[in-house]
């Protein structure tokens, strides 16, 4: 929404009031997840992100599940480009006389001003600052966790050998990794976010990684995937991502495509193989396709990923930017 905002009060000054009201919950919103200590949602020592379960009394307990609630805070990120930044210079010391007003926040979160610009004089506005963005991406990068051969799973598969469990008044209640089916009743049968991948969250993924990119340039490199040693600047992240992902509905090397999973007659039958499902999410391991077989509203997000990462290279991205780069 403080994209769209911005992108229209650069051209009518008249909305930069409503742009300050999105910074206005976006600070809000960064302060009540980045508070420093226990009621905060960031943990200093594992780095990354736990929901808070607060109780009557007021206690409040960090819920340690490595699940895609620690991934979220990546995707609050736009990059603002120097015409636009010059074009709403009401907006932007908005920003900054809040952000003076809570020094701990602009520690926490990553806010550019004047000599701290990224490339091409881009800013950036992100929840989580550059330290944090390494830490948060080594552990949605390790394939011992969250980064399947088909994307990334909605919780790390660190929990098939170590269930979280949480106990209240003599109950005990227990998160497994659970890529494709439930192992309970619960939900309809399904494991929903406790295991398998979602495409439309991926997407939300690879969109923060190119953000990021813009701003970082080739200034910022990851190991993609965690400890191969092989160094990645986060456009070629998010398009090994994507290719991930396309990779559920392409035959492999044994003519099989994984979403169809041991549907043999969608496996080999001539008339039905060639015929591709949107499922509404897939197997944390192996791809298949899972629950509704028709959602095309957002499992066909795959079909503009394809098209993304198959005429554009990263070097004319971070040369035209967003606007530009899809002109070309």
């Amino acid at each position: 929404m403080l994209e769209i905002a911005v992108e229209v009060a650069s051209s009518d000054p008249a909305y930069e009031d409503l742009a300050a009201n999105f910074v206005a919950h976006f600070v809000l919103i960064a302060h009540a997840m980045n508070e420093v200590g226990p009621d905060g949602m960031w943990d200093e020592e594992d780095g990354f992100y736990y929901d808070i379960l607060r109780t009557p009394d007021g206690r409040t307990t960090r819920l340690k599940l490595h699940s895609m609630v620690g991934l979220l805070p990546l995707c609050a990120v736009t990059v603002v480009e120097k015409w636009q930044r010059e074009r709403v210079t009401k907006l932007t010391e908005h920003l900054f006389q809040r952000l003076r007003r809570m020094p701990e926040l602009a520690e926490s979160i990553h806010a550019t001003g004047p000599g701290h610009y990224g490339f091409a004089e881009r800013g950036i506005l992100a929840l989580v600052n550059e330290d944090r963005l390494r830490r948060i991406l080594s552990r949605m990068l390790d394939e011992n966790e969250f980064l399947s051969p088909y994307g990334i799973r909605a919780l790390s598969r660190y929990h098939a050998d170590h269930p979280y469990v949480f106990s209240v008044h003599g109950q005990e209640y227990r998160v497994n990794y659970l890529p494709a089916e439930s192992d309970t009743g619960m939900f309809g049968g399904n494991s929903n976010w406790r295991g398998p991948i979602w495409m439309p969250v991926n997407a939300l993924l690879i969109r923060a990684l190119m953000q990021y990119y813009l701003y970082y340039g080739d200034s910022f490199k990851i190991e993609c995937p965690t400890s191969s040693g092989n160094a990645m600047n986060l456009f070629e992240v998010a398009r090994e991502i994507a290719a991930r992902l396309t990779r559920i509905f392409l035959r492999n090397q044994a003519g099989r495509r994984p979403v169809f999973g041991g549907a043999q007659k969608f496996q080999n039958d001539p008339y039905w193989r060639d015929h591709l499902l949107f499922y509404e999410y897939f197997h944390g391991d192996n791809g298949a396709g899972i629950g509704a077989s028709h959602q095309t509203g957002w499992t066909g997000v795959v079909a503009p990923l394809i098209e993304i990462f198959g005429h554009l290279d990263a070097q004319t991205f971070l040369e035209h930017g967003r606007e530009g780069a899809f002109e070309l």
